[in-house]
């Protein structure tokens, strides 16, 4: 008996000692921004229906019956329940949508690394994995004077990283020299 009782505190415990992270609860916290893509799925209507959706520079994209859909810093449900709204009662009596996201948009390394420029975003990318995407760090390089730039609802921060420090989508990484 108290070994039936004894499992299912065992789980929940574990579960709220998980890290917690907006990657491993899926992309419903993320937030979308210029050069992401998605997904629109309108069940039973493919006319109305995308595989591959670019946000634009502005973060909007053209959508049918409703013209341009800002997307940028909303979340993929936020998307959904815009389209949604726009197409019920005129276009659809009850539509079913889902938006995914597809692919994120590129964050960029600069700096004291091989081959800077920007790369594809993974979810669960570090600093670390970012900068040995970049070819990793050249022998002039410091790894304490790391530094991102990172948009955070609408406004640019700039912040010291550790090669542990998680990376987002679009962030700015610089690595600067050592002199010693």
């Amino acid at each position: 008996m108290f070994q039936r009782i004894l499992a299912p505190v065992m789980f929940l415990l574990a579960l709220l000692a998980a890290p917690a992270s907006g990657w491993a609860a899926g992309d419903s916290q993320y937030r979308l921004g210029s050069g992401d893509m998605i997904s629109i799925s309108v069940f039973g209507e493919e006319d109305l229906s995308f595989d591959k959706v670019r946000l634009n520079d502005a973060g909007t994209f053209s959508y049918p019956f409703l013209g341009e859909v800002r997307a940028k810093g909303r979340s993929a449900a936020d998307i959904e329940q815009t389209l949604i709204q726009g197409l019920k009662g005129d276009y659809l009596i009850d539509p079913k949508i889902s938006v995914s996201i597809i692919e994120y948009r590129d964050f960029f390394v600069n700096g004291e690394v091989k081959s800077p420029g920007g790369y594809p975003f993974k979810p669960g990318l570090s600093l670390r994995t970012a900068v040995a995407l970049a070819g990793g760090l050249t022998e002039r390089a410091s790894e304490s004077k790391i530094s991102v730039i990172r948009e955070e609802n609408g406004n640019k921060r700039t912040f010291k990283a550790t090669m542990d420090t998680p990376i987002f989508p679009g962030d700015i990484i610089t690595i600067e020299q050592s002199f010693f």
